[in-house]
């Protein structure tokens, strides 16, 4: 009797699917709705924080250059379909250090490298206005162990644990980037 073979490895979360041509530009009064609506199919997100993500675009949309908060918005193929956003901007009270307040990627894309270029331009936004090092705030909460998996891929670690900051048993986990 031969051994059953084991199956093979699960290619890593970027090989799953190939990365759909999107194009990345600042948020516009006209993809608010189609970003809402992303972000309200987004089961991570708890009722409660999606009127705190909202307000956050329309901090953004009402003044963009004053509101201390940056949305870029990532856009796929030919008919610009909404695929996700990021929301970041500068700590305030501090020199050099920014946070990203939001990913949010189209459930039907995740695993296809949307977060990633999110992400990255990101970064490169936050280190040409000479950002120094970038923080991000999540949950500890298992099901946001893929999050925390995302982050720690893209080079950030965890400084900071605060247990039961958001509710009994879900605490706070801070990443830090440090930008060259």
């Amino acid at each position: 009797m031969h051994p059953k073979p084991e199956p093979p490895a699960s290619p890593p979360a970027d090989a799953r699917r190939p990365f759909p041509p999107v194009h990345l530009r600042e948020m516009r009064t006209d993809d608010r709705e189609p970003l809402l609506a992303i972000l309200r199919a987004t089961r991570e997100f708890k009722a409660s924080e999606v009127p705190v993500a909202e307000e956050l675009l329309d901090a953004f949309l009402d003044q963009p250059l004053t509101s201390g908060y940056y949305v870029r918005v990532a856009l796929e193929g030919k008919e610009s379909r909404h695929r996700g956003y990021v929301c970041f901007g500068p700590t305030p009270l501090t020199e050099g250090t920014w946070d990203i307040y939001w990913i949010v990627v189209d459930a039907d894309c995740r695993g296809a490298g949307i977060g990633r270029a999110l992400l990255r331009h990101a970064e490169q936004e936050i280190h040409n206005a000479g950002g120094r090092m970038i923080l991000i705030e999540t949950s500890s909460k298992d099901e946001y162990r893929a999050t925390r998996r995302f982050y720690e891929g893209m080079e950030y670690r965890p400084i900071s644990f605060i247990p039961d900051f958001y509710a009994p048993g879900d605490g706070k986990i801070i990443l830090q980037k440090l930008l060259r």
